[in-house]
């Protein structure tokens, strides 16, 4: 189990904020990812659809599994390398596995913690994060979400 002083219940992933919002993915994303049973982040067929607009330019989301009106959604969560992640929150639990890059992320009152390739993190639901990735590649983030996809820009108060 890898620790480097995480708290699991703290480390939401930003990364999961800047899901998209369900009506950006095309509905033949959802249907494609219905039928496949493995899938990699380097796919050519993945269907990347954007981020809500508060997001950073280039940030991607990629459904896997489920619809993300629906709960129980997986995707994938791409943000360019050096791209920063604004103070965001989601109405939803989140469980989250780095697949590639560095993402640092911040939860209102814990300290930042940098999560690397193959660290789990979860998000408790309506907790404010933010974060960026500070790898020379892009950061990529699977996501579970337990109720639908969602990312609302701000601390929610």
């Amino acid at each position: 189990m890898y620790h480097d002083h995480v708290n699991p219940r703290v480390v939401i992933t930003l990364a999961s904020a800047a899901l998209l919002i369900s009506n950006g993915v095309p509905v033949s994303a959802q249907e494609a990812a219905a039928e496949r049973i493995v899938v990699r982040s380097g796919d050519a067929p993945l269907d990347w659809g954007p981020c809500p607009d508060f997001m950073p330019a280039g940030c991607g989301l990629a459904v896997l599994h489920g619809d993300p009106s629906k709960p129980n959604a997986d995707v994938f969560f791409r943000v360019p390398a050096g791209s920063s992640l604004p103070v965001h929150w989601h109405t939803s639990a989140e469980r989250m596995v780095l697949v590639a890059g560095e993402l640092r992320v911040s939860f209102e009152g814990q300290e930042a913690v940098v999560l690397r390739p193959g660290t789990y993190a979860y998000g408790p639901p309506k907790h404010p994060h933010g974060g960026a990735c500070v790898s020379a590649g892009p950061c990529i983030l699977f996501i579970a979400f337990e109720g639908p996809v969602d990312a609302l820009p701000g601390n929610g108060r």
